[in-house]
């Protein structure tokens, strides 16, 4: 097959679109993937950059690791080039300090959309940021050798890159504060066992995973995946009662809609 042209290609991060399938790939394999602002920012670029026609996007990231987390020249004092360091912004208002982290977590929220299914491909550490960013997407397949490890907490920090609602709905509140507090790694077997990863395989066997998961997602129809992803979603926030309800208006809305009599 040909290669097809990127989409975008900048900060570490690169997007590639073949029909109903795109592929956002990290690609700072060196740096192990490490993130910056400015990689948070080509990942919000990344997801605004998508055509209609995608319906699956599939995250994955080049070399041995998926993401170590937060590059740590965020940690010195003089920060990134070109961007305010976190002490910098400790100094700052509550609002200018609220406006920073809400833009750097854009790269984080747009993989649940419900016209989208995502799928992060994830192999060896995926730490901190990285952890949140595979937590961001909808469902994760992992390779037999990964290692999730949330290290904010140890820090002195907390995970704020939309990683904390995710994982307590995948694995509850208990193991999710034990798994942030401690900051140990949690192995493939668990994250299959624990609901966190929806199906783990070795590590030569990933992208043929990915690939044919996607390829099933596709399969289905547009509009039914779009209210069967919605309803789900919502149905945390719902009452029984209100979920019976909600499932009885969008069957409403499929069934007038293979009559020929939707809107």
């Amino acid at each position: 097959m040909a290669s097809l042209d990127p989409l975008l290609d900048k900060d570490g991060v690169r997007l590639v679109v073949d029909e109903a399938i795109a592929t956002v790939t990290l690609t700072n394999p060196a740096k192990r993937n490490a993130q910056s602002p400015a990689l948070w920012r080509a990942l919000a670029e990344a997801g605004k950059a998508l055509p209609g026609t995608v319906r699956v996007v599939v995250l994955r990231a080049e070399g041995k690791s998926f993401s170590a987390g937060l590059d740590r020249q965020a940690f010195t004092p003089e920060g990134f080039d070109g961007e305010p360091s976190f002490i910098d912004l400790a100094r700052g208002s509550d609002a200018e300090l609220d406006a920073a982290i809400a833009e750097y977590q854009e790269g984080f929220t747009w993989w649940r959309r419900s016209d989208i299914v995502s799928i992060a491909a994830v192999q060896g550490h995926a730490i901190g940021a990285g952890f949140q960013l595979a937590l961001a997407c909808d469902l994760r397949v992992v390779a037999d050798d990964v290692q999730f490890a949330m290290r904010e907490t140890g820090l002195g920090l907390v995970p704020d890159l939309t990683g904390t609602h995710p994982l307590v709905g995948l694995v509850g509140y208990a193991r999710a504060l034990e798994i942030c507090a401690t900051g140990r790694f949690v192995a493939a077997e668990e994250a299959e066992r624990t609901g966190l990863a929806n199906l783990a395989v070795p590590a030569d066997q990933l992208d043929d995973a990915v690939r044919d998961l996607a390829a099933a997602l596709v399969g289905a129809p547009r509009d039914a995946l779009i209210e069967t992803k919605t309803l789900l979603q919502g149905a945390v926030d719902r009452t029984y009662e209100d979920q019976r309800v909600a499932e009885r208006a969008a069957q409403g809305r499929r069934l007038r809609d293979l009559a020929g009599l939707g809107d």
